[in-house]
């Protein structure tokens, strides 16, 4: 059974469509598919988001405004669609319910996105009647006028010729009843068909009985013809003639329902007339324009006479002789207004047109649009108001004022506000006057315009605007104004959003319409209830076509309101779903056809040859119109096949491939019947290679009827009564032979799968080379156009096509046997014209240091207007099978191989590699730079945006066009690491099988099966990686999965380091590319802060215990090493390394199943127990051995006892920035608190550990962030271990109860010997964290809590330390204290340390990374440059590593506190905390998504700002987000 499609569309962040992706394209059900909306867990529309769609459910029909509702579900949000019928639908999401506070559920909504699904059109073929789905790629649509095909009886001859022409659709310009003008897109009647379609005998019958003739007819075309059915769908307009107009004037824009059409309707009317006065013999003016002067002339008279009589200024202005009487007579009568309106002092401080403008703004009526004259008023109480203020005067009080003197303050001001108004007219009125000059001059003066003869009343200077009904017993019934209706037409650039008749608009008094006189302009308003009768009609006449037709061409969709097509549309889906529909649409904007499109479901926009220039644009236009390159690598080279469950319960295989938004469909025309002929517009030769090229192209493509023929000119709709001609030999007559060639040729391209193609330019020549990419089968077009009269060959290279073979299919050229037509009154004829059969290309084998090819060379004589056209087949030691072969890998691959094997296959940094296979590291990318891995995921990280964006130039892809390096590379790689890791043998030998066969292919092909073969290894690694881990991951979703594989980055096997100083092994490197060989690799602090999420929650528990017992193993002075190397010379400087171990092995024992076990593990110590350093080779080395319980024992007693050490080979060669007295180490316990506190300002003891490296600067040697003292993430991690050791000694588990403490002294004063039992030591910590370390919101509480008020900087938060050398240190706000909640939440108070972490979200949360400082902060500097070698101490050498720079894996402690106390607080809350931490994890899904490391960086700069100088993947940064992860399924399940 054949995989379930899945279409995966990936919505924004709120629901709405991604940006680019506001509608999708999607196949034709012919088999049902699913659409799977997916958004991240995070997203806005993930917070109980549902899905809206109009979609019907099973069985339903489909109605526009009902939606149903799916909720999206799953680890990954999302939901599916069931496609299995065609349409246009609509969805949109709603999500994040909250109650407002009458308790009604608000939804937030996003967007509306589109989808539109492909109809499945069934051609019937043979005698059998088979039908065959046709994809909109195959179609191949004539379009015909059916009144110069005859009656229907005389159809026959011609739909043969057009049957074997191979054309599968005609196209039919409209068959109803025409109007006065004999135009077919002037509509009489919409109900009615032409008359002449029928015999004499049938004209008299019934509407129905000819509907059912016309059905008849169809039906033979369809069923005897194999061809489908098109017309013209006309609901712009009707005729001006149309009867029905008498009964329903109202569905036109007359002057009662239009008022603001009055001036447009009198200046044509001005125009008739004027056009009288020139016709009158007494005129001086010249009738008959002939020449510029004569038109010049007639302007200036237009311009003198026209305006002046109709006085169309009284349109734009208030009357100020009738806004004075009226306001006069309010004087008078003593009319009250309000007082308080305006304030004098206010108004007389405006300027005179501020005046004027404040008086408009509340007192003038209808400012905004025209009507009859005089149409803009003033309210005249504004006006008394307006007045008064102005005055200062009491209007109602005639004694208070001199009545002259208001009555002239009110004209001023009135005659201002027009001010405005005059000036509109007088720029109107330039427009209007260049409009009409402009008109005028195309039809009567221009070589290429009609030139429509004298000017008369009956033949005015300019196409009439308006249509007048007659006044007869049916229209006397209607208001006045009635029965002046606007005719239609169409404008330049106009938005097809606004309606051009509408009120808003002035473009029919600016004569801005190219009008068709012959065509009344419909009037359909907002909805039906507008203009009921017109809708109903209209709806009538789209059924009765949708019945008849398979498809329907839109006329003017661009002037068709959206809302209108979209009822009518439904309608005609109604009764045939499968609708094809097909529109005229010239927008000038891609983003507004798409409006077009998806809201109405358009399958295709007509897109035309002809208006292509030159050879160069026509070649852009055959590549535009929906070729894929050869050797394409879209988006479904990323498909994935994964399980899935069915509606039944089964499972089923599914292949998912991701979305993309789609770019409208086109029918590619040759020549339409609105365009010039070739002959007209190029040479006639070119009829033959213009029409080849469409062809060619992936989409539908038409033609219409006489193009084929060499018709030498643009019919005119309108006035040509000729008929088509019958041949004897149609097939022999102009380009028709090789027309039908080419036409079977381009629907089997469809069929069978060509959906790739080559286009290329050169001088006069277009090569076009489709080609099936998974047979490689092709074919090759050469056309020679013929623009301009080019009777030689030209100039071509000859043409190389790698790996294949050639075999010419026909090479002609027409020839043109004479230029000028005979006129036949009965029929159109085409140019006199022959296809000449010209010399095949030569095709000859070669070879050159890219291999074998064949180069083919246009003969000789190959004149414009010829074409060649040959079959290409890949060479036959390409294996057949290539596309599906490399997709298929065996499970036996990956079956053996472990973390280590997976770590080479998938990552490796260059480091890594040369570390060890010296010599041999990542793979360089001439012109692009070095992968950062050597593994697949290097690979991946360059490929998916190439595929993404099909980017076949980038330089990757011209590096594998060139030659074979990366194919061997791939190999030769795996080759070298296969002594060590043998079970790599059946991945190479994998990689060798499938390279081999690549290199047998051309090498364009190459980029798309090396990446399909990388693609396929990756996803196939991935996959077998999760399967190596825990439940979490292999459940996980795709951030989860991609998380987890980090570990896999980050540990591995390198030559030069391992946990053990003799002894090669696989350890784990701090981060990627910084520290991953040598002694820079493994780092004590960081493999314990990223042990329990990189190892213990993905399920790799015997890598956790290996670096558990190797550390263990190092104990030392009570610590452990930061930098281990290998335990051959570690170095013990910090003091919290060996807290984040104890923290690992409590992690250990509580996770693992069994884990307690660990503490009876016995090691072999590395040192002496006088804690001397020996060398690893000496005998003293591994001389003893303890437990890790007995070393957890001795880390409690050592530091209960104090640690005081030097460290060993202190000095420049151990560290050359570090001052001598830095390495001192100094650890004590405080018993009155219980705090262990250490450190000092020399040195830095925790992991902000920045030493100053700037001599210049003044830095050198000095620390950033020495944190001496108590810090917090040490005290929570103490508090946690001695809690655990309480609980392991009342379980039987630790033999310890306390620690025996010696006689010490501490600050200067000394302390005896004594026991100090854990539980002890546990409640000082406890009593003592919250005095110590809060900081409490209000300065009233300072007494409660140890707090030096004058050094406090922010409130309501935890200090960073306690007791430091310099005090304002510890307060200090940073990101450590969120660890010390999370091992040891006990030591707060919920309260406090929820308000805390809101302040840290605020404050210290970045997008990616917590700020290292607080902001306010003197110190804070947040861009981290470790090259910055200037003499600015804060920064120089990047000294400020820790105070700004925002760090990743503080934000996963952040996160688990937060988790923690939010749910601790508030339990209900977890849902929505849950949510709103995947919400603040969003930029993390994204780096990981994005970055070329798939990983997660070590740290960021300022607000998420890309560090250079920092590990682009982190062990830890990834480690704590793991662990949070893990806390989230924790809490669910228990």
């Amino acid at each position: 059974m054949a995989p379930i499609d899945v279409y995966r569309v990936e919505l924004d962040d709120d629901g709405s469509p991604a940006e680019g992706r506001l509608y999708y394209r999607l196949p034709p059900p012919d088999t049902p598919y699913i659409l799977r909306f997916t958004v991240v867990s995070g997203a806005l529309a993930s917070n109980n988001g549902v899905l809206w769609l109009n979609y019907p459910e099973d069985g339903q029909p489909f109605e526009r405004l009902q939606f149903h509702s799916i909720p999206l579900t799953g680890i990954e949000p999302g939901c599916d669609v069931y496609i299995s019928r065609a349409g246009a639908f609509e969805y949109f999401m709603e999500h994040s319910p909250e109650d407002d506070d009458n308790g009604t559920t608000i939804w937030q909504r996003s967007a509306k996105g589109y989808f539109v699904v492909d109809p499945q059109l069934k051609v019937k073929k043979g005698s059998v009647q088979q039908e065959t789905s046709l994809p909109l790629e195959g179609l191949v649509i004539e379009s015909v006028v059916p009144k110069w095909l005859g009656k229907m009886s005389q159809w026959k001859p011609h739909l043969e010729t057009i049957a074997n022409s191979n054309y599968n659709m005609i196209h039919f310009v409209p068959l109803q009843q025409r109007g006065s003008s004999n135009s077919p897109y002037s509509i009489f009647e919409q109900l009615r068909f032409d008359p002449g379609l029928f015999e004499e005998k049938d004209q008299g019958k019934s509407v129905e009985e000819q509907r059912a003739l016309v059905k008849k007819m169809l039906n033979t075309i369809e069923n005897d013809y194999g061809i489908l059915s098109l017309t013209d769908i006309v609901w712009n307009h009707t005729a001006h003639n149309s009867i029905w107009l008498w009964d329903h004037p109202e569905a036109g824009y007359n002057l009662h329902n239009s008022p603001h059409l009055i001036p447009a309707f009198e200046l044509d009317t001005a125009l008739v007339r004027f056009s009288a006065k020139i016709a009158d013999p007494s005129s001086s003016l010249t009738p008959d324009i002939k020449t510029e002067a004569d038109l010049k002339t007639i302007m200036e008279e237009l311009r003198a006479v026209v305006f002046a009589d109709i006085k169309l200024w009284e349109f734009y202005v208030v009357d100020v002789i009738g806004a004075l009487d009226e306001f006069e007579k309010a004087l008078k009568a003593k009319k009250s207004y309000d007082k308080t309106l305006y304030d004098h002092r206010k108004v007389a401080a405006l300027s005179f047109k501020n005046q004027a403008k404040a008086l408009s703004d509340k007192g003038l009526l209808n400012g905004d649009g025209f009507g009859p004259r005089f149409n803009k008023k003033l309210k005249v109480e504004v006006s008394l108001s307006f007045i008064a203020a102005l005055l200062d005067v009491d209007l109602t009080d005639p004694s208070s004022y001199d009545l002259e003197k208001v009555l002239e303050s009110f004209k001023d001001i009135v005659n201002e506000v027009n001010l405005v108004y005059y000036k509109d007219y007088d720029k109107d009125v330039e427009t209007i006057v260049t409009n009409i000059e402009s008109r005028v001059r195309y039809i009567r003066l221009d070589e290429h315009g009609p030139r429509i003869g004298p000017i008369s009343e009956s033949n005015p200077i300019v196409e009439v605007y308006f249509t007048k009904l007659p006044l007869n017993e049916k229209t006397v019934k209607h208001p006045q104004g009635s029965l002046a209706v606007a005719n239609n037409g169409w404008i330049w650039n106009a938005d097809p959003l606004q309606d051009f008749a509408g009120k808003d608009s002035h473009a029919y008094l600016r004569r801005e319409v190219i009008i068709w006189g012959d065509c009344v302009k419909l009037r359909y308003g907002k909805g039906p209830e507008d203009c009921p009768w017109l809708w109903q009609h209209m709806k009538e006449y789209t059924v009765q076509s949708a019945k008849l037709f398979h498809g329907f061409r839109i006329d003017n969709c661009h002037s068709t309101p959206i809302h209108l097509a979209q009822y009518l549309l439904d309608a005609a889906r109604a009764v045939r779903p499968n609708l094809y529909v097909v529109a005229e649409l010239f927008t000038g904007s891609e983003a507004m056809d798409i409006t077009f499109v998806s809201r109405l479901g358009i399958n295709s926009l007509i897109r035309e040859a002809m208006q292509a220039w030159d050879p160069r644009e026509l070649s852009r236009l055959v590549h535009r119109h929906g070729l894929k390159p050869v050797g394409a690598m879209d988006r479904s080279s990323l498909f994935e096949s994964v399980p899935l469950l069915c509606k039944d319960g089964t499972t089923a295989s599914s292949r998912i491939t991701p979305l993309l938004g789609s770019h409208p469909h086109a029918l590619f025309m040759d020549c339409t019947h609105d365009n010039e002929t070739p002959h007209q517009k190029r040479r006639a030769e070119d009829t033959l290679p213009n029409a080849a090229l469409v062809c060619m192209a992936s989409c539908a493509i038409g033609s219409v009827k006489g193009y084929d023929e060499v018709y030498p000119a643009l019919l005119n709709l309108v006035t040509e009564k000729r008929l088509y001609t019958t041949y004897k030999d149609p097939m022999s007559v102009g380009i028709c032979k090789v027309k039908a060639i080419l036409n079977k040729l381009h629907t089997q391209f469809a069929l069978e799968g060509y959906e790739e193609a080559h286009v290329h330019h050169e001088n006069e020549y277009i090569l076009v080379h489709r080609q099936q990419p998974a047979t490689l089968k092709g074919y090759i077009l050469i056309a020679h156009t013929s623009f301009y009269d080019n009777p030689q060959r030209g100039e071509i290279s000859p043409i190389k096509l790698r790996g294949t073979t050639a075999k010419p299919v026909f090479s002609y050229g027409l020839k043109i046997l004479g230029r000028k037509l005979e006129r036949n009154d009965k029929y159109l004829t085409g140019l006199p014209s022959q296809l000449v059969e010209l010399s095949n290309p030569t095709v000859t084998h070669k070879t050159d240091a890219q291999g074998p090819y064949a180069e083919v060379v246009v003969p000789d004589e190959f004149p414009g207007g010829s074409v060649i056209l040959l079959e290409t087949v890949i060479q036959d030691n390409v294996p057949r099978d290539i596309d599906e072969r490399v997709r298929i890998i065996p499970d036996a691959v990956f079956r053996d191989l472990d973390w280590i094997d997976l770590n080479i296959v998938l990552y490796r940094c260059d480091g890594e590699e040369q570390d060890t296979t010296p010599g041999n590291g990542a793979y360089d990318i001439p012109n692009f730079g070095a992968l950062v891995y050597c593994g697949l995921q290097g690979w991946v990280s360059v490929l998916k945006p190439i595929i993404e964006m099909n980017d076949l130039g980038h330089p990757l892809c011209a590096n594998l066009r060139e030659g074979h390096w990366a194919l061997d590379y791939i190999g030769d790689r795996i080759e070298r690491h296969l002594k060590p890791f043998p079970r790599l043998a059946p991945l190479l030998d994998w990689y060798r099988d499938r390279m081999a066969a690549i290199k047998l292919l051309p090498n364009y092909l190459i980029p798309r099966y090396f990446a399909l073969v990388i693609m396929t290894a990756y996803d196939a690694a991935r996959k077998h990686a999760c399967k190596l881990m825990s439940p979490l991951v292999q459940h996980g979703d795709e951030f989860t999965r991609s998380l987890a594989l980090t570990a896999m980055q980050v540990y591995g096997y390198v030559d030069s380091t391992s946990l053990h100083p003799t002894q090669k092994g696989p350890s784990l490197a701090a981060g990627l590319p910084h520290f991953t060989y040598r002694h820079m690799r493994t780092w004590g602090r960081d493999v314990f802060i990223s042990l329990r999420g990189v190892l213990l929650v993905t399920g790799n528990y015997k890598a956790a215990k290996d670096h558990i017992l190797a550390f263990a193993s190092s104990l030392k002075h009570g610590t452990i090493p930061n930098l281990l190397d290998s335990l051959r010379r570690p170095r013990y400087n910090s003091r919290d390394s060996v807290w984040w171990f104890f923290q690992a092995v409590q992690d250990y024992a509580q996770m693992v199943p069994g884990g307690e076990s660990i503490l009876k593990e016995s090691v072999l110590r590395r040192f002496p127990l006088d804690d001397t350093f020996v060398e690893a080779d000496d005998e003293r080395a591994y001389s003893y051995s303890s437990t890790v319980a007995e070393v957890l024992q001795e880390i409690m007693s050592r530091h209960a006892n104090g640690i005081h050490y030097r460290e060993w080979n202190a000095g420049s060669n151990l560290d050359s920035q570090m001052s001598d007295r830095g390495f001192q180490v100094d650890v004590d316990l405080d018993l009155e608190t219980g705090f262990v506190t250490g450190g000092s300002v020399y040195n830095c003891g925790t992991w902000m550990d920045k030493m100053g490296e700037s001599a210049k600067a003044g830095n050198k040697g000095v620390p950033a962030t020495p944190r001496d003292g108590a810090d917090v993430e040490i005290i929570g991690m103490l508090k946690s271990s001695l809690r655990w050791l309480i609980e392991l000694h009342e379980k039987g588990l630790y033999e310890w109860s306390g620690v025996e403490m010696k006689e010490t002294v501490f600050r200067d004063r000394k302390r005896p010997a004594r026991t100090l039992t854990f539980k002890e030591w546990d409640g000082l910590i406890q009593k003592s964290f919250e005095k110590c370390f809060y900081i409490p919101l209000t300065p009233e509480e300072d007494d409660k809590y140890m707090i030096v008020p004058d050094l406090v900087n922010r409130r309501g938060i935890y200090k960073d330390t306690y007791g430091s050398i310099t005090p304002f240190a510890d307060y200090q706000f940073r990101p450590n204290f969120p660890v010390a909640m999370v091992v040891a939440p006990e030591l707060f108070d919920k309260h406090h340390a929820r308000e805390a972490l809101e302040i840290t979200k605020d404050v210290l949360l970045g997008p990616l990374g917590m700020r290292t400082l607080d902001p306010l902060d003197w110190a804070y500097r947040p861009n981290y440059d470790n090259q910055n070698d200037s003499d600015d101490r804060m920064v120089a050498k990047g000294w400020n590593y820790h105070q700004g720079p925002e760090w990743l894996w503080c934000t996963g402690y952040f996160f688990r506190a937060y988790l923690q106390f939010q749910t601790q607080c508030d339990p209900a809350s977890f849902e929505q905390t849950v949510f709103e931490l995947h919400r603040m994890m969003l930029p993390h899904k994204a780096q990981l998504e994005t970055s070329p490391w798939a990983g997660l960086a070590e740290l960021t700069n300022l607000n998420g700002a890309i560090c250079h100088d920092a590990c682009q993947s982190q062990a830890w940064s990834s480690s704590t987000l793991l662990d949070l992860l893990y806390d989230v399924e924790k809490i669910k399940s228990e």
